[in-house]
């Protein structure tokens, strides 16, 4: 249980870190689902790269690459949304 805590209160930070860098107002819903998103994109390419050291609680290449796979999720869906 308190991982999916976890996992909302990370994705919400990372989500409201994306919104600010491309300039979007989400609510918290929506600004949770892009960071959660972007958290799983992110930790899986972060995982391929770098591995955590064992029993370490914090993974930095997982964060960064969180926030730039919900900035990337972000583009996609604006890409979508407004085609050129």
């Amino acid at each position: 249980m308190l991982h999916i805590i976890w996992s909302i209160v990370v994705g919400f930070i990372v989500g409201l870190i994306a919104n600010a860098i491309m300039g979007y107002h989400m609510g918290f819903w929506l600004t949770t689902a892009v960071g959660v998103g972007g958290s799983i994109v992110g930790g899986l390419i972060a995982r391929i790269f770098s591995r955590p050291k064992d029993g370490a609680f914090f993974h930095p290449a997982g964060f960064i690459l969180s926030i730039i796979g919900a900035i990337l999720l972000l583009w996609i869906v604006g890409a979508m949304n407004h085609p050129a």
